[in-house]
């Protein structure tokens, strides 16, 4: 059974950053593509950026230039650098595993982000 378990959310001023980390375990990381996603209160969830096994990536127009999106394969953890952060940033921050070869998929707990000052 895979399990996400995501760190490093927090509090933090604007202009300030954030690394998000995503620990996978329960099966074979290089078989699944990560991404992350975020939802803020009252809002649905929506796609931040994604990775695949081989490292091509891929960002929503709100963050890119901003964000960037990382693996660790000997690790399995998979990463979110937060730069520049804004206040329309806060949100609660979700990993994300999607199986290369079907459709199963695995989310994290979530880890909040706050950007305020």
């Amino acid at each position: 059974q895979v399990q996400l378990v995501e760190s490093g959310g927090g509090l933090v001023q604007p202009g300030g950053s954030l690394r998000l980390s995503c620990a996978f375990s329960g099966s074979i990381f290089n078989y699944y593509n990560m991404g992350w996603y975020r939802q803020a209160p009252g809002r649905q969830r929506d796609l931040v950026a994604t990775i695949t096994n081989s490292g091509i990536t891929n960002y929503a127009d709100s963050v890119k230039g901003r964000f960037t999106i990382s693996r660790d394969n000997p690790t399995s953890t998979a990463y979110l650098q937060m730069n520049s952060l804004k206040p329309e940033d806060s949100a609660v921050y979700y990993c994300y595993a999607k199986w290369r070869f079907g459709q199963r998929d695995y989310w994290g707990q979530g880890t909040q982000v706050t950007v305020s000052a």
